[in-house]
């Protein structure tokens, strides 16, 4: 699985979280009938299930009836979803489950089983009256590891901060010879000898940025790097060749740092704490820059809009399909009910407009509605099918927000030119 893609299926489980905490905090329930479980790595699924049963035997006593039947109705919930698992996944489990008030007020059971794309190191038991999601929070947020290079005429620190975590990697010391202060034949002697030792000093650094950074030899494991040191070996190894092309493109900044070693490296993450927190967002404009290039240039090599955007993306035409990560609007089937012809509809999150257009349809067309699902979820599900990969932005940056307001939150790049009114016609 390439760097890409594995970046893909990470956003895409964070989208799914961000929605699904969306939805568990905003529901309520009948008493204290709502079950949130946190199952940490390495748990036993045999101490869950007694866990479970001793709660059900203690709310056996609860002397509201309508409060008691809703928390035995919870747990047996939470019981039955547990049993599809033999043990506890590699990451943990969190599962939620209860009985909540809809919004015509009726009781409703509920159920979710995640199983986090990273390891949690948190177990919780809470029946109450709301869903604890503050795990769920915790998970959206991306550990980003960027690499550090703090080089001098000192020495070298290869360093990682993942998330807040800072890790030295490696340090190595060097004494390099000075500029030579007499001049004649000695001093040219002594200027090639000091210039070789320092070729060899990058080198050496280049080889041992490549050997913690690449330690497979294949796949970078950061997503930046920040070379930082206190004389020009800085600019040196980034102006050489010598560093491996798949670090160079990596760079984020040059700084220029009081010390070296270690405390370098501190000074480094200070400096850079601006960026580093703005990473996702650095990304999302150089996507959103590029699309609008596309635009302004009219190069045909663009598509926006939901029907526009699906009809190109079921051609095969669209490699990167740009989604607003809180766009809103459903894909409904219609089945006709002499042909058996299934026919699509997009439209907007506006269920009452949609209702009455839908069923004017149904009527016109003597079709029945057989599925209506969210747009954004059924393109997850099939984008591997088109071979597209997909982006969330969000409107936190200029570019989001005109990408949200002026394209629709909905668009691609694509594959090759298309111009719109030969594929409509």
């Amino acid at each position: 699985m390439g760097e890409e893609e594995s970046q893909e299926i990470i956003d895409i489980e964070i989208w799914k979280i961000k929605n699904l905490t969306k939805t568990l905090s905003s529901v309520k329930g009948n008493g204290t009938s709502m079950i949130s479980l946190i199952i940490p790595p390495g748990d036993q699924i045999s101490r869950i299930n007694k866990l479970l049963t001793e709660e059900y035997s203690t709310a056996v006593n609860i002397k509201s009836r309508v409060n008691r039947l809703s928390v035995l109705s919870a747990i047996v919930s939470v019981q039955q979803r547990l049993k599809i698992y033999s043990r506890v996944p590699e990451n943990g489990l969190i599962l939620y489950g209860g009985i909540i008030l809809d919004e015509q007020n009726k009781e409703k059971k509920l159920v979710y089983d995640i199983k986090p794309f990273k390891a949690i190191n948190t177990s919780l038991y809470m029946c109450d009256n709301k869903f604890h999601t503050d795990i769920l929070s915790s998970l959206m947020e991306k550990d980003e590891k960027t690499g550090f290079i703090i080089i001098d005429g000192k020495g070298l620190l290869i360093g990682l901060l993942n998330g807040n975590r800072k890790e030295i990697l490696s340090k190595m010391s060097v004494n390099l010879p000075k500029k030579h202060g007499r001049g004649g034949q000695s001093a040219a002697r002594f200027g090639r000898i000091r210039l070789e030792k320092r070729n060899c000093f990058l080198k050496k650094v280049s080889e041992i940025s490549s050997q913690y950074f690449i330690p497979d030899g294949q796949k970078v494991i950061v997503e930046g790097i920040i070379i930082g040191g206190s004389s020009e070996f800085k600019n040196e190894l980034n102006s050489s060749d010598l560093l491996d092309e798949r670090l160079r493109i990596k760079i984020y900044q040059i700084v220029d740092l009081s010390y070296g070693g270690e405390a370098g490296f501190n000074q480094a993450i200070e400096y850079c704490s601006p960026i580093l927190s703005n990473i996702k967002f650095v990304k999302e404009k150089n996507l959103l820059q590029f699309y609008f290039e596309e635009i302004t240039r009219d190069s045909g090599k663009y598509v926006y809009g939901a029907t526009q955007t699906i009809e190109f993306l079921i051609a095969g035409t669209v490699e990167k399909l740009i989604l607003w990560e809180n766009f809103e609007m459903f894909r409904f089937t219609l089945e006709n009910l002499i042909t058996k012809k299934e026919e699509i509809k997009i439209l907007g999150k506006n269920d009452a407009e949609n209702t009455q257009f839908l069923k004017n349809i149904e009527i016109e067309t003597n079709s029945l509605i057989t599925k209506k699902e969210f747009l954004s979820d059924w393109i997850i599900e099939n984008r591997k099918n088109y071979g597209t990969s997909l982006f969330f932005v969000s409107d936190k940056t200029p570019e989001g927000n005109q990408f949200k307001k002026g394209f629709g939150g909905i668009g691609g790049i694509l594959r090759y030119v298309v111009k719109f009114e030969e594929y409509s016609n």
